[in-house]
Formats: C-alpha cells, sequence, structure tokens
C-alpha cells in the first residue's frame, strides 16, 4: 500500500519523530532511513517531499529541499546518514545497530560511508545516472550532487566495482551471516537498500515506477552472488517486503 504522507503544514504541528521522504521512489537513502527506525521499532510520521521540486515550506522547516530529513521535536534536523543512524540509536538503544567497541565501531561506519557517503555506492551510482546532464548551473540537481567532478564521473565504473568488492570480502572473511559476523549491524541495512542500485529488487517486491527501474537497472558491472543472497536474506528477515514509498 502506498505510504499516507503528511504536508509539512500538518507535520510541524506535531510532537514526535518526522521524517521527510521522497515520494514515489524508492531512494537509497530514504529507505535506509526507514529500515533504520523500522528495525528499531522507532515510530515516526512520514512527510512529503517531492523530487525535483524547492518546495519554500519544507526549505524552511527542514534547511533542505530534498530527503530524507529526520525531525525529532524542537531538535535541529538530521538529513545525514550517520546523523539519521545516531539519532536512532539514542532514541532507541536497544537492538543496536552500531557496535560498542570502539574499533569495530570505527571499521563499521567506514564500510557505511563507502556505501552512503560521498564517492561512495550511492554517490558514484548517482552520478552515473546523472550522466550528460548540465551540471554548470547552481543550485541543479546534476550541480548539487557532484556532477560537474569531472575525475569522479570518469572514475565511476571502477569505484563502484572496488566498493562491491571490499564488501563481499567483508562478508567473506566474517564468521556470520552478515558483514560485521553474526549480528545484524546498520551497514547490513545500508548494502540492502543501497543495492537497488546494482540490482533492482523484482517487481513484487519494490513495485517502483519504471523509468527508475530502468536507470537503477543500467548497472553492467555484474555483482557477486553472496552481496545478493546478503540483500534478500536482511530484506526478508529484519526490513520486510515489499517496499513501499
Amino acid at each position: 500500500m502506498p505510504i499516507d504522507y503528511l504536508e509539512v503544514s500538518e507535520a510541524r504541528k506535531l510532537p514526535g519523530l518526522r521524517l521527510v521522504l521522497t515520494t514515489g521512489v524508492p531512494g537509497p537513502w530514504g529507505e535506509a532511513a526507514k529500515a533504520v527506525f523500522g528495525v528499531k521499532k522507532i515510530a515516526y510520521a512520514p512527510v512529503r517531499q517531492t523530487a525535483m521540486q524547492v518546495d519554500p515550506a519544507l526549505l524552511e522547516w527542514t534547511r533542505q529541499t530534498s530527503a530524507p530529513v529526520a525531525m525529532y521535536e524542537d531538535e535541529r534536523p538530521r538529513s545525514g546518514w550517520a546523523e539519521i543512524l545516531f539519532l536512532a540509536e539514542r532514541l532507541n538503544p536497544e537492538s543496536a545497530l552500531v557496535p560498542t567497541d570502539a574499533r569495530e565501531r570505527a571499521w563499521m561506519l567506514g564500510l557505511c560511508h563507502e556505501i552512503c557517503g560521498e564517492h561512495g555506492l550511492g554517490w558514484t551510482r548517482r552520478l552515473q545516472l546523472l550522466a550528460g546532464a548540465p551540471a554548470a548551473k547552481q543550485d541543479s540537481l546534476p550541480w548539487k550532487f557532484g556532477g560537474g567532478e569531472r575525475a569522479a564521473r570518469e572514475a565511476a565504473q571502477s569505484r563502484v566495482l572496488e566498493i562491491l568488492e571490499l564488501l563481499a570480502s567483508e562478508l567473506k572473511s566474517t564468521p556470520g551471516d552478515y558483514l560485521m559476523g553474526a549480528e545484524l549491524r546498520a551497514v547490513d541495512l545500508y548494502w540492502a537498500c543501497f543495492s537497488n542500485l546494482i540490482l533492482p529488487l523484482p517487481h513484487e517486491a519494490s513495485p517502483m515506477p519504471k523509468f527508475i527501474r530502468g536507470s537503477y537497472g543500467a548497472w553492467d558491472g555484474g555483482c557477486p552472488e553472496a552481496l545478493i543472497e546478503l540483500r534478500d536474506r536482511v530484506f526478508e528477515q529484519h526490513i520486510g517486503l515489499p517496499q513501499e514509498f
């Protein structure tokens, strides 16, 4: 079923957690935020953001024109993946998605950055999806997301392959079913949600628009089977299907 989104004017009046999401598409950063809050059983009110549009009310409230953004009570907006993750850890410390051991935590957050951060999997695949779009105009989508960075565009294919190889090697080397071993961690959720950019879930599991499926599915570099098996396991056992957006 489609998500029943609130408008910004409605959401601003509510207490608790509000999560701004792009409607109609399984954007990986938004899906990952939903997964983090969902696994930790933290309720939130979904708030509408429409792709490719600037909503002045949303900008005034969140200081952002895109999604996701987590708004908790009267606290500052949180739009980065790490900000959202640590908010979730604070709101519900149980079923921790971030390791308590400092070295293990640092390594996991590094892997998360390779998926979610600048020059990571999502960032680089987005560069590929924006290939050919003019990036000179400030505030345009390609300009905002690094489309003008020629070196990054040229290295995109090899960079994605490097990240997939890293994740596959990590999964192979750990004595468990997940990227960090025997326990589900945030990095597993991020990989599951961002894997749509490599090999989209089937239509019945993720009924995304055809043009999005075509773009996401244009990756031609392959993917280690073990990573797809991990993706499917995380969705089936922890996140749930079908995706709703």
